[in-house]
């Protein structure tokens, strides 16, 4: 007898997943709040968002708007948070994560204490 199991994950839980990963990478400072989806403003009061997802045929594709810190190297962060955020995605879901899509959106000058 063969006991599979369906997982469906939703787009809000993996948005928060993909938050949480990028967070975690050093020289992230936040996640920027972005109007991703305007045709979506009528239906949903949740619009300005930094992250999208978009799962096709089974494939998870990100999009992803982040701060980063004004000292970081802003080409090593946004790599570090491609490769957290599918890794962690894929070990969570087991859902193959075919893109993602890092967008700097605001630098934080804020002066260290």
């Amino acid at each position: 007898m063969d006991n599979k199991t369906q997982l469906s994950v939703s787009t809000e839980v993996l948005e928060k997943m993909a938050i949480l990963a990028a967070q975690e990478i050093e020289g992230v400072k936040g996640i920027a709040k972005k109007a991703i989806d305007i045709k979506g403003a009528i239906k949903s009061k949740n619009v300005v968002k930094g992250v999208k997802v978009e799962s096709i045929n089974g494939a998870i594709t990100i999009n992803i708007y982040i701060c980063v810190d004004a000292n970081a190297k802003m080409r090593e962060v946004a790599e570090a948070v491609q490769q957290n955020v599918k890794d962690k995605i894929q070990t969570m879901t087991g859902t193959a994560v075919t893109r993602v899509n890092v967008n700097i959106e605001d630098i934080d000058f804020a002066e260290e204490e």
